[in-house]
């Protein structure tokens, strides 16, 4: 019989060393925090948002993602800028844009370095199985764009669906 529980540890081992392999490249990269590196990969793909919704899209409260602008305005990684009425958005200048790229790849380095350990068919297997937990993680989680902050959004989506893209599509429908 299947030991469930251990298969959970392991997943739970796995999940922890991964994200600080993926977070200690990114954020070294950046030269920011956690949060800031999300904030500068979110504003990349996706243009101008109020820091409120900035806030949201990387976890934070409004008055942390405040903090957080001012930090990233301060270094000259992004701008606020007027928007439709009272709005101010926040958008990436050149410098952020090129330190979010900067941080996707420090970020993708170690993973792809921890997928050498398996062979071509169980990377696809791999990839498959993280399909459909991401697609489950998307039910609990419910947010898109928060579950995919620090995502390669381009390599995602190059020769497949977004899994988590493909979940949030469904639930609209």
């Amino acid at each position: 019989m299947h030991d469930r529980q251990r298969t959970a540890n392991l997943l739970g081992a796995t999940a922890l060393a991964v994200t600080d392999l993926a977070l200690s490249g990114a954020t070294r990269a950046a030269g920011v925090s956690a949060s800031g590196a999300a904030a500068l990969v979110v504003l990349s793909a996706g243009g101008g948002v109020s820091v409120t919704e900035l806030g949201r899209r990387v976890g934070l409260s409004q008055s942390a993602a405040a903090r957080m602008v001012d930090g990233l305005e301060a270094a000259e990684l992004v701008e606020r800028r007027p928007g439709l009425g009272r709005m101010v958005t926040v958008q990436p200048t050149a410098a952020g844009r090129r330190v979010a790229g900067e941080l996707l790849r420090a970020r993708g380095a170690p993973l792809a370095d921890v997928l050498d350990a398996l062979d071509d068919d169980e990377q696809q297997t791999l990839a498959a199985l993280l399909a459909k937990l991401l697609t489950r993680l998307y039910d609990v989680v419910g947010d898109a764009q928060l579950m995919c902050r620090l995502c390669d959004r381009h390599s995602c989506v190059q020769h497949a669906t977004c899994p988590v893209g493909q979940a949030e599509r469904e639930r609209e429908r």
